[in-house]
């Protein structure tokens, strides 16, 4: 599907359509064995330490706590590839069920970047995007599918 693609935005072609069809596997073994996720970079509610997600365990509990239990739509603007290296800018939309039928909805913009080594295994997947935009805050959804903000 990917095969003519540059290493490392095939990696992350194939980490969106993982997300996409919510196959935890698929998207764990794309990672080399003590590879990082900092998304996004620095300290976050995600990631309140700072130090990222090193190492197979906390990818799996990456992807248990924050892809598992929401949809989240991957959308790429632009990429641009070098060495083992991709960066694309990318609209990120996760929605949220808020429970009794409530639904919440976050956006974010940034920037990701997913280094590879020579086998093509991800080495890190890095998030550039600021949690205090007011871009990237969580809305609820209405019935009519429109973004209100949060009381």
């Amino acid at each position: 599907m990917f095969e003519n693609e540059h290493p490392a935005r095939r990696a992350a072609l194939l980490s969106r359509e993982y997300v996409h069809n919510k196959d935890r596997q698929g998207w764990l073994d794309l990672y080399a064995e003590d590879a990082i996720i900092q998304d996004p970079i620095g300290v976050s509610h995600i990631d309140p330490d700072g130090h990222g997600h090193r190492g197979p365990a906390a990818r799996e509990a990456f992807w248990d706590n924050f892809i598992a239990p929401v949809d989240i739509r991957i959308e790429i603007l632009e990429s641009f590839a070098a060495a083992n290296e991709v960066a694309n800018h990318v609209n990120l939309t996760i929605t949220i069920d808020g429970g009794d039928g409530n639904r919440l909805q976050q956006k974010v913009h940034g920037i990701f970047t997913y280094h590879v080594n020579d086998e093509g295994k991800l080495l890190s997947l890095r998030g550039y995007w600021e949690t205090e935009d007011p871009r990237n805050a969580l809305m609820a959804l209405d019935e009519a599918g429109n973004l209100q903000p949060l009381e």
